[in-house]
């Protein structure tokens, strides 16, 4: 096992170092082994280190390896294809996206070419993540063989005529999408199409899809080349695609027929998308296909779309939670190990007339553990913050390990639908046991709110959001018949394992505490302004969300600019930094409060940590206005419509954190000194 362990170490570190920058011209540095050894380390590792039931030191390598390894890989699953020459190779199209516009469409809600008759597109099924995703992947008329390129290949020939009001409708979409900076999407074999963009002055960066024409200019692409790489491997027959790039031109064919059409760039001039009052448009769609070799092997072709771009900021952003988390360490450390120490010596000393004489947290050791009011509700935002926590964590350490390879479009939704699903007898288990431990006696009300009223308020807010896309008849909006399923998920899966924990956690005996709740509340004295409620806990916020706050704008990026995010092993790391930080801070405060006699820390323990989701919002808003495209009031509803989902489920992830950081803590304090 110590064996197995320094090598896993070993090869994570040197040879996934290599595996970082990959370009389709060049090859991938570090690839020249074949097979198995130039997958992640996570399938090296279980390829030699063989999980028995001694095997601890193996499986924390393991988990060392995925965490360690910065940029993103491809964990296998899909089975590779073996394209043949001359077999023809489908093109797939993807919905249309914008960083302008908060509704992306379908392919052939444009007008597009089609196919005729056995050729006319067909769509997929996509599962529950995609289609929630809003993606709608169709077929498109283009044809592509392996091996074969192919010049200026006419796919079909649009006219119209000003007369005809449905060809100006036409027109009139195609030029807001190229006003509005719409992306195509393009699919070869399960991977995206790329394109180049050169900067002066910056290196050449690859972005997913290429427009559907010039904003302003109305010029629209109508020529695309595809760049299709492949590698072949001597030993095995056919060849492997292991990436495509795009470049794309406009070129007005002046209503030549399509026999006559060429893609000669000298002599052509762009196509204007411009539909003038008795005038005819024709527009000519043409494409060529080029064919390279490329030293990249299959297994390794994801990691040029994954590589990290500057791990630098990423790196930088752990250190500064680390940074805040040993801050906050540090101060808890000093209170636990001196002020703490020194007022549970003194309480149990044997001369008591100093400890009486003393004021602090052991006053309120009568009325510390009384119960909340509103309790039944802070038990259900508990019991669903603890069901959101288990499925983040184990959505983010799948992610990590690479089952959620971007190769499964939509398998990080689906896979976070399904969990939220499954984990419904914890979030029942832990609600009853609280509103159990406050006395509460309504406990089929309780078990109903725990299971209806989080995802009920999401699903109403999401329904609003699914209306206002329907209208705008964007891709995005969930089919009815997928609205259906959800709701069985919800109410046919969900609310029966939440039934089943909530009876178990009813049968369970209640949870005593270590000191008795006198019957008379204590008067809980003036507090200085600083330690009231709303000021104490818009503070306690701001560490937390200091700790994450950075890798929150990649996040917020690869939502609203299409952008991937997939580094996994970062994101897992911020989680449990952020969990540490609002345990810690959520410990400070409350026994700051407990020392001014202020013994109602139920609440204040759950917002305090919880407050990071209103920074999370302000961010969102300031991210909005600053950095955000979108402009009009439908758009706005989209992005704050989803930020209130988001900010509303981090609220409640947060929270649980820093409630049960205080329960344990208070209940350690109070179990440490003698009461009379």
């Amino acid at each position: 096992d110590r064996r197995c362990f320094l090598w896993c170490l070993y090869t994570t570190f040197k040879v996934d170092r290599s595996l970082h920058y990959h370009d389709w011209r060049k090859g991938a540095q570090g690839s020249e082994k074949q097979g198995w050894w130039t997958l992640s380390p996570l399938v090296r590792i279980l390829g030699v280190c063989r999980m028995g039931g001694r095997s601890l030191l193996a499986a924390a390598a393991l988990l060392l390896a995925s965490l360690t390894v910065a940029q993103a890989f491809y964990f296998p699953g899909v089975p590779p294809i073996a394209w043949e020459e001359g077999a023809r190779i489908p093109l797939l199209v993807n919905k249309l996206d914008s960083k302008e516009s908060a509704f992306p469409h379908d392919y052939y809600y444009y007008d597009f070419c089609d196919g005729d008759g056995e050729q006319k597109h067909a769509s997929l099924h996509e599962n529950l993540g995609q289609v929630v995703f809003g993606e709608r992947i169709v077929t498109a008329p283009h044809e592509i063989k392996m091996n074969v390129p192919m010049k200026c290949n006419v796919v079909c020939v649009k006219d119209y005529e000003y007369k005809n009001e449905e060809d100006r409708k036409k027109i009139d979409l195609l030029q807001q999408a190229i006003n509005d900076e719409y992306m195509v999407h393009w699919i070869v074999d399960n991977m995206p199409v790329v394109r180049r963009v050169y900067e002066k002055g910056f290196e050449p960066m690859t972005t997913l899809g290429f427009p559907v024409g010039v904003p302003k200019k109305l010029h629209i692409y109508n020529h695309v080349s595809l760049t299709v790489f492949y590698h072949t491997n001597p030993k095995e027959s056919g060849h492997r695609i292991v990436g495509v790039e795009v470049t794309v031109s406009s070129f007005d064919h002046k209503g030549a027929k399509a026999a006559d059409i060429t893609c000669d760039r000298s002599k052509l001039a762009p196509l204007k998308l411009k539909l003038e009052k008795g005038e005819k448009l024709s527009v000519a769609y043409t494409y060529d296909v080029e064919f390279k070799t490329s030293e990249v092997h299959w297994a390794s072709r994801w990691d040029h779309y994954l590589s990290v771009a500057d791990p630098k900021i990423h790196w930088f952003s752990i250190i500064n939670s680390l940074i805040i988390v040993l801050f906050l360490s540090g101060m808890v450390a000093m209170i636990i190990l001196r002020t703490l120490h020194k007022d549970i010596a003194r309480y149990n000393a044997p001369d008591q007339e100093e400890a009486q004489e003393e004021f602090g947290w052991k006053l309120v050791h009568g009325d510390v553990f009384r119960p909340p009011k509103r309790g039944m509700l802070l038990s259900v935002f508990v019991g669903t913050g603890v069901q959101l926590a288990i499925m983040a964590i184990f959505t983010l350490v799948f992610a990590a390990l690479g089952f959620l390879s971007p190769a499964y479009r939509g398998s990080l939704m689906t896979s976070m639908l399904v969990l939220f699903v499954c984990l419904g007898t914890p979030a029942g288990y832990i609600s009853a046991r609280l509103y159990k431990m406050f006395g509460g006696e309504r406990w089929k009300t309780n078990v109903l709110m725990t299971a209806l009223l989080v995802p009920g308020i999401v699903f109403a807010i999401f329904f609003i959001l699914n209306i206002v896309l329907a209208a705008k008849k964007s891709s995005a909006a969930v089919p009815f018949l997928t609205m259906l399923e959800l709701l069985a998920l919800w109410v046919c899966i969900s609310v029966p394992l939440c039934f089943l924990g909530a009876y178990l956690g009813f049968k369970r005996p209640t949870i005593e505490h270590p000191v008795r709740t006198n019957q008379i509340p204590r008067q809980i004295p003036d507090q200085v302004f600083y330690m009231r409620t709303v000021p104490a806990i818009l503070m306690g916020g701001i560490l937390p969300f200091g700790a994450i706050f950075i890798e929150l704008f990649f996040i917020l990026a690869s939502v609203w600019f299409n952008q991937l995010y997939y580094v996994f092993g970062f994101l897992f790391l911020v989680f449990v930094i952020l969990a540490i930080t609002c345990a810690e801070v959520t410990v400070l405060m409350t026994y700051f409060h407990l020392c001014a006699e202020e013994y109602r820390w139920w609440w204040r323990a759950f917002m305090t940590s919880g407050a990071t989701a209103f920074y999370f919002l302000a961010y969102s808003i300031f991210y909005y206005f600053t950095k955000v495209e979108m402009n009009g009031f439908s758009n706005g509803f989209m992005f704050f419509g989803y930020t209130l989902i988001m900010s509303f489920l981090f609220f409640l992830v947060t929270g649980t954190f820093g409630f049960f950081a205080s329960f344990l803590f208070v209940r350690k304090i109070f179990a440490s000194v003698k009461v009379d």
